[in-house]
């Protein structure tokens, strides 16, 4: 990625979405613009995990501004994330699939500790560098990030289903601030954290750093008070805890520093803030510079096909350890992505290579499952996937490589895929042409093999052998045959010539 290259990314929080630009310089990124909107979906989610039609417009009439802002932009230079509030909301496919006509780009959602890990690359990139052991913490709207790390690793990651905005609804609906409600609030929030102990304790980490929202209001909030810039500490929380009482309610309090869009969810959020605290035994928090939006700009270097992909590491760690028979899916991926670049005359390039990546992915996992079941372990590797913690993944794209471990083998009408994408369906195909080539786990003799789609009828792959390739390989050829009729049961067809000769 070159010097001076604009990058966006669009954080669609719980509460707030955010829309962060900046300019690559020399492996820094500098801000250009930052948005931010107060959309609180997170309070849209009824009791049946439904965003209502007002908190998905809301989210809709900010998309249409940020893509506005973004256009002109090519989608290697832009990515949107969702958090917790899209990971719950069984009617997301109907929010996004609207929201990414507005933006312009895909959205994709992150599993809870993929947030995290973006969280802390964000924190840490602008922090300067050193050896201190950090703990990195992110009270966001329905969720809460913790990790530990150093440097720009992070080794622990987890999130945890509490947040300012979920915690409001729930202790402070009406706005109203008693001692027992926070009280009661704290009870909750430590009730769910109390895992962390064990983990996050004060022997583990050098400095604690807190990350956007919650952290960085309840920081202004003191610092207007005349309490230490830049630092939230036990007994300023005490204090802004004992003005909340006093204030009654969201509406009658007053503060220098808090943002109007804070009131609704400050009580939520100094619950969760002070049961941290008291769990962890931590006296000062750091308010830090960076939050997810950046680290989601750095993963966007990350990705550049010039600079290692999080994502492949993730893939080798699950090989790793599902004991996977690495030199045999190397042949699977060989084969696969041979046969696929035969047939995508005419594909752009920039499509071809983020399809040769993900098959080559598909095929280093395509036998996870063995593990768990022989004869079934294309159903068991789909699932594993499918609930994987894969740092670097969308919820998204793991499912896609899910689809295509289930497709490797068996009946295709069992696949719940899109089968009017050419794309995954091309990659669907040289898979399993892979694993039939592959069968007897040597390299084939691919010699005069070629593939091809034919964009006359438009939904038909040929695949052409040499002459006395079917008395050489019988086994083979008896495969293909046996593939030529599973696509029948599709709308897709492939042709095989050469089989009677």
């Amino acid at each position: 990625m070159q010097n001076g290259t604009l990058l966006a990314a669009v954080d669609l929080g719980s509460n707030s979405f955010r829309l962060e630009i900046g300019r690559l310089d020399h492996g820094r990124i500098h801000r250009i613009e930052y948005l931010k909107e107060t959309v609180r979906q997170g309070n849209g989610l009824d009791a049946e995990r439904r965003l209502s039609q007002d908190a998905m417009q809301r989210g809709w009439d900010c998309l249409a501004r940020f893509g506005e802002r973004l256009a002109g932009f090519e989608k290697d230079q832009v990515r949107a994330v969702a958090t917790q509030t899209l990971r719950e909301a069984v009617n997301r496919d109907d929010f996004i699939k609207r929201g990414q006509k507005l933006l312009g780009f895909p959205i994709d959602v992150i599993a809870g500790r993929e947030e995290a890990r973006l969280i802390y690359q964000g924190v840490a990139h602008l922090l300067s560098q050193s050896d201190e052991r950090r703990m990195v913490i992110d009270i966001g709207g329905r969720s809460t990030e913790m990790i530990l790390g150093q440097g720009l690793q992070a080794h622990i990651l987890e999130s945890y289903q509490v947040g300012s905005v979920a915690w409001s609804m729930r202790y402070f609906p009406e706005g109203q601030f008693t001692a027992s409600a926070f009280e009661q609030a704290q009870i909750a929030a430590k009730a769910v954290l109390d895992e962390t102990i064990n983990t996050y304790h004060s022997g583990a980490w050098d400095t604690a750093y807190g990350s956007s929202g919650t952290i960085n209001a309840v920081c202004e909030m003191l610092t207007a008070a005349g309490w230490p810039p830049g630092v939230v500490t036990r007994a300023g929380l005490d204090w802004l805890l004992d003005r909340l009482i006093k204030a009654q309610t969201a509406e009658r309090l007053k503060l220098e520093g808090m943002k109007e869009d804070r009131r609704p969810v400050i009580g939520g959020g100094i619950s969760v803030l002070r049961a941290v605290f008291d769990l962890l035994d931590i006296d000062q928090m750091v308010a830090a510079q960076g939050a997810l939006r950046h680290g989601v700009l750095y993963d966007l270097v990350d990705r550049d096909e010039g600079v290692a992909d999080v994502r492949s590491t993730s893939v080798q760690r699950l090989a790793h350890n599902f004991s996977t028979d690495t030199v045999q899916s190397a042949r699977l991926s060989k084969v696969a992505l041979h046969l696929f670049k035969l047939a995508s005359t005419g594909m752009p390039d920039v499509h071809l290579q983020h399809a040769q990546r993900n098959l080559g992915w598909a095929a280093q996992l395509h036998e996870v499952g063995c593990q768990i079941s022989h004869n079934y372990y294309h159903k068991h590797g789909a699932y594993i996937l499918d609930n994987a913690d894969a740092p670097g993944f969308a919820v998204h794209e793991m499912h896609r490589l899910s689809l295509l471990v289930l497709g490797h083998r068996g009946k295709l009408r069992k696949l719940e895929a899109d089968f009017d994408d050419r794309l995954f369906v091309q990659q669907l195909l040289c898979l399993r042409l892979a694993v039939i080539l592959c069968h007897a786990r040597r390299d084939p003799d691919l010699k005069g093999l070629q593939l091809k789609w034919d964009d006359e009828p438009g939904r038909r792959f040929c695949l052409t052998c040499r002459a006395g390739w079917v008395q050489a390989f019988p086994q083979s050829a008896y495969l293909l045959q046996e593939e030529v009729l599973a696509w029948q049961k599709t709308p897709w067809s492939l042709l095989v010539s050469g089989l009677q000769c």
